[in-house]
């Protein structure tokens, strides 16, 4: 299993597109798997027959694990076999000439993002029926490293628990000291279980499910529902996976890390919303998506010009405080797999035509589970749309690495005193919160009153800009 982002630990296997025996060609695509909150397609960098799938469809992996061995000998090819449901202790590599320790050693095709430890190696016994003896010198059958030999670059003599870094990551986040769990794992590696069960308090004689965070080990995790219901069918157990583990981190972290203040702002925005009508019929906007959502997103690029100490970030580690002389505008989008916040790179320096655009695009590629991983990471400031849902407002959860996001509410026809009488009126509520540790009250305020200002009044959209 490739890193196929930064920070990733793990990925969940959606699709096989190949099987065992089938013939791959290098740059293939094999599978599709999920991973912070993105879809992503793996190619195979090999040439050669599919020998084993690891692991079956539905199945979370750890960063590292093998999932897939192909056979790139020029032999017969392997009788296919049934994905397995149990874990493999092995990295399986390509077959090629082992070489000493301290030798150099060649590039060796890898799966995107991740490399091939250098390690001593073994042969994989080989199966009697369909292995065909090579005639070259270069062995045919796959060749794999023992895990213990190669977790985090540590040998198993070297007196320092093993366990993936993953797990090691799960332990320091738990408060486990990996000296004093009992490993059960082959060869004596620590696995997420094991560190579950160090940190898990003493079992309460009711019987009790485990808890819904505790996700099994493949080897007893079935690949065909992926809700489990209990007995009776008054309840139902979802695994905590994918974008909602994902988002559960992020969202948590960020809570208990920034000071959050969040600050409302109810106004008029009729004149905006006639500026949307005349801006459907211009020719300069033929064949473009134009909604309330794009002039209040370049509302909001106005206000950042004006009030720039809004977009920046809090450095805990340089104790500094990090300005953005760009902007990476994140928007929240609702997909079939949950909530991701794509941004668009650096808005700030787009025209209303290729802001226009940037969100459609957007937004669609979100809708097909196309986002990568690199298309949400970097964002600076973020706009979640409540109002789509018909709720008037809300408090959101800042964005981990942002010091802002507006919360937009819904757009609603509303008795509104306007120059002096009572008339029908759009109005909406902006909620804005932000990270009191770098944004006093006074800079978000005057943020949030500027961008109700310009949707207010958007001939500002000129003047201010």
């Amino acid at each position: 299993m490739p890193d196929v982002g930064e920070g990733l630990t793990e990925a969940e296997i959606l699709k096989w597109y190949v099987q065992p025996g089938d013939t791959v060609t290098d740059g293939q695509v094999v599978c599709e798997v999920e991973t912070a909150k993105a879809a992503v397609e793996l190619p195979i960098p090999y040439d050669g027959t599919v020998h084993e799938l690891c692991f079956p469809e539905g199945t979370t992996v750890d960063v590292g694990q093998v999932i897939i061995s192909v056979n790139v000998g020029g032999g017969a090819p392997p009788a296919p076999a049934a994905p397995v449901t149990e874990s493999v202790a092995a990295q399986a590599v390509p077959a090629e000439p082992v070489e000493e320790e301290g030798e150099p050693q060649g590039r060796q095709p890898v799966l995107v993002g991740y490399g091939v430890a250098a390690s001593s190696t073994k042969r994989r016994p080989r199966k009697a029926s369909g292995d065909v003896a090579p005639a070259a010198p270069a062995p045919q059958a796959p060749v794999v490293v023992s895990v213990p030999e190669q977790l985090n670059g540590h040998a198993s003599g070297a007196g320092r628990p093993l366990a993936k870094p993953p797990v090691r990551k799960l332990a320091k986040d738990l408060g486990v000291d990996l000296a004093t769990v009992v490993p059960t794992g082959p060869d004596g590696v620590i696995t997420r279980e094991d560190v579950h069960a160090a940190a898990a308090p003493a079992p309460a004689p009711a019987v009790e499910a485990p808890a819904p965070v505790q996700v099994p080990a493949p080897a007893a995790a079935p690949a065909a529902a992926p809700a489990a219901e209990t007995s009776g069918a008054r309840e139902t157990r979802v695994p905590i996976k994918g974008v909602r583990k994902a988002t559960a981190a992020a969202m948590v972290g960020s809570a208990f890390t920034a000071p959050h203040v969040t600050e409302f702002v109810t106004f008029d925005i009729t004149r905006t919303m006639k500026l949307v009508e005349e801006l459907k019929s211009d020719k300069d906007m033929a064949g473009l998506r134009v909604n309330p959502l794009l002039l209040i997103a370049k509302a909001i690029l106005v206000a950042i010009r004006r009030n720039p100490e809004i977009n920046a970030a809090w450095d805990e580690a340089a104790q500094e405080i990090v300005l953005k002389h760009y902007v990476n505008l994140g928007i929240a989008a609702a997909t079939p797999r949950g909530l991701i916040v794509p941004n668009i790179k650096d808005a700030h320096a787009q025209t209303l035509p290729e802001l226009s655009k940037s969100l459609s695009e957007l937004v669609a590629t979100a809708r097909e589970g196309k986002t990568t991983p690199a298309a949400m990471q970097g964002g600076t400031f973020t706009i979640t749309n409540v109002g789509v849902f018909g709720v008037d407002t809300g408090t959101p959860i800042l964005n981990p690495g942002e010091s802002a996001i507006l919360a937009v509410g819904a757009i609603k026809l509303q008795p509104w005193v306007h120059k002096g009488k009572v008339k029908p009126r759009q109005v909406t509520t902006l909620a804005l919160s932000f990270d009191h540790r770098l944004v006093d009250g006074e800079l978000g305020s005057k943020f949030l009153a500027d961008v109700a200002a310009i949707l207010e009044q958007p001939k500002r959209l000129i003047t201010w800009a």
